[in-house]
């Protein structure tokens, strides 16, 4: 009396493609708009850092990621750096570790 009889509708032969690609769109559409809003430029910022970082020379100033200023006295290697902070001061700092280059040095002539 109170269960009703429900009939199953069958699926066309050829139907089930269109319902999977209809139920998958929203999915890669989010990926396509994160990929072009968030990923790739994300990677253009890190490409730009690394070519910062790369062409840090004597004479530039940085801004370390503590916040300290200092310019550039010597590029020890490919990862420190040594850095007066105050006249007579000078401190080694790995290279990852400057966030900013303020004033680009004069390169050096041999």
């Amino acid at each position: 009396m109170f269960i009703t009889e429900a009939f199953a509708q069958t699926a066309a032969p050829g139907g089930g493609g269109a319902d999977i690609l209809m139920s998958i769109l929203p999915f890669l559409l989010i990926f396509v708009e994160m990929y072009f809003l968030i990923i790739r430029p994300q990677r253009a910022q890190m490409k730009r850092r690394e070519e910062l970082l790369k062409n840090i020379r004597r004479g530039d100033q940085v801004v370390t990621g503590g916040g300290i200023v200092g310019k550039v006295t010597k590029v020890v290697d490919d990862t420190e750096l040594e850095v007066e902070i105050a006249e007579g001061i000078k401190v080694r700092v790995v290279r990852s570790g400057v966030s900013e280059v303020r004033v680009k040095g004069e390169p050096v002539k041999e």
